[in-house]
């Protein structure tokens, strides 16, 4: 079935594009929201060719496609079939009321949770590149500094370039931050992205020696500097931002809204973002790091191995709940404060155990002669082995339940094994193998090991304890 068909397919089956409130897409999966989800035919939508998972939260649906063929499905669906990207206006109050009542049934934690997913998913494609090219940055580096590579000429103009690309978003990562923070909350986008500007600006030193607040001797301590508050400060920013916006555009003239408006929204929230949003984000930014510290970074090697074991082990129920986007925030702390993420290696080795139980499901398939769960298996390794493993989870180990739980036993021993390594990373993004040019240079090799043996562990576990009727029947 062409992208196009299964496009129309799946319209077809939400309901008709009438049903479509809004359409986009993440990495692997179609994300809509209907109007009436009585309309919509879960079971077909399951069933068809080409959908490797399907998951409902009210009127929200998420059909997993797999990597790339999400976005073609997703640009079909809004270029060429005409549904809506942003979400459509409806008069019929009917409509309106379950629309409130699905919204009411979220928990705040949700809500956030879902919130943080909204402002860094369109960010995940510049993270994962940014990683790469400022990975291989490191990696000429090193190679320069070992003598290997050449610091002239050729190899140095490749590493200031990949070096370039790479900051090009990291270093402005705030900015980027701030922009879809007020996408979120209904902000201007521009001043959102002003607020991320300001938390990094020069001057926020020199304010802060003015007041008393910059620690000239460690820099890194002081109550307020330069990015102090890091990601989590620039939402909550923004946040304020949202509300003292639209309170002065309600109480200025229509001909004075274009000047005032943004002039005195942004004066107001800078006051308080600067002096107190940044430094009460950064105390809590630098309690959490610490916190993590003390099992990501321990000395003790048992601490090490256990907290590694149980990280990678659970990462996948996360995945399952969407509640690993609320990691994100976590991830970009690390990389202010440490200049990389320890946390990411770790939770990593899940994908790499559901690639090993899944080759154990192949392998028992292919001799009791199941040739369909053969064939999902072989279309989603390939996206497996490159860490994206919701092709997997949602065709393969969930469906069945207990290889779900074995690729998670695996893994852990992949996570204990990264965790005892201290593995680091330049950023965070895919999971696989194509995740080792963004590991520090030093931790490239344990990092890959890491991968082998959830592989591996993934694989005999579930091989031992996953019968040949477990598999008869899926």
């Amino acid at each position: 079935m062409s992208n196009l068909e299964l496009a129309k397919k799946l319209v077809e089956l939400v309901g008709g594009k009438d049903n479509v409130d809004k359409a986009t897409n993440c990495m692997t999966r179609l994300r809509l929201t209907v109007k009436n989800a009585d309309l919509v035919k879960a079971e077909e939508i399951k069933n068809t060719e080409g959908v490797m998972g399907y998951i409902v939260d009210g009127n929200s649906l998420q059909i997993v496609l797999g990597p790339g063929k999400a976005k073609k499905v997703a640009d079909i669906c809004t270029d060429e079939l005409g549904l809506p990207k942003v979400k459509a206006i409806t008069e019929d109050w009917k409509e309106n009321k379950a629309a409130m009542k699905t919204a009411q049934k979220q928990s705040p934690f949700k809500k956030a949770i879902r919130t943080i997913a909204d402002i860094f998913i369109p960010l995940i494609p510049a993270i994962i590149a940014a990683g790469l090219f400022n990975g291989l940055a490191s990696l000429i580096t090193t190679l320069q500094g070992q003598g290997v590579l050449s610091t002239e000429g050729f190899w140095q103009v490749v590493q200031l370039l990949f070096a370039l690309i790479g900051g090009g978003f990291l270093g402005y990562f705030a900015i980027y931050t701030g922009i879809n923070s007020a996408k979120q909350f209904g902000a201007t986008e521009a001043l959102g992205g002003m607020i991320g500007a300001i938390s990094i600006g020069s001057n926020i030193v020199a304010l802060s020696t003015i007041f008393g607040l910059y620690n000239e001797e460690v820099p890194l301590s002081s109550i307020l500097t330069t990015g102090k508050g890091g990601i989590i400060g620039v939402i909550v920013g923004v946040w304020i931002l949202s509300k003292v916006e639209k309170f002065v555009r309600k109480h200025v003239p229509d001909v004075l809204d274009l000047i005032v408006t943004p002039f005195v929204s942004l004066l107001i929230t800078a006051i308080v973002f600067i002096f107190i949003i940044m430094p009460l984000a950064g105390f809590a930014s630098d309690g959490l790091v610490a916190a993590l510290s003390v099992i990501i970074n321990s000395s003790n090697p048992v601490v090490s191995v256990i907290s590694g074991y149980i990280l990678s082990a659970v990462f996948l129920p996360m995945v399952l709940l969407g509640l690993h986007h609320g990691l994100i925030p976590i991830y970009a702390i690390q990389l202010e404060t440490l200049g990389g993420v320890t946390l990411f290696p770790v939770l990593a080795m899940a994908g790499a155990g559901q690639v090993g139980a899944s080759l154990a499901i192949y392998l028992k398939a292919k001799r009791i002669g199941n040739k369909r769960i053969q064939k999902v298996i072989a279309g989603a390794l390939p996206a497996g082995f490159l860490g994206v493993g919701e092709p997997l989870i949602y065709g393969v180990t969930l469906p069945m339940f207990k290889p779900f739980i074995t690729a998670g036993l695996g893994a852990g021993f992949g996570g204990a094994f990264v965790m005892l390594t201290h593995v680091m990373a330049s950023s965070w993004g895919p999971s696989g193998l194509v995740a080792i040019p963004i590991m520090k240079p030093e931790s490239m090799f344990n990092f890959f090991l890491g991968l082998l043996i959830s592989y591996i562990a993934g694989f005999i576990i579930t091989y031992l304890v996953i019968k040949d009727k477990d598999v008869e029947n899926v």
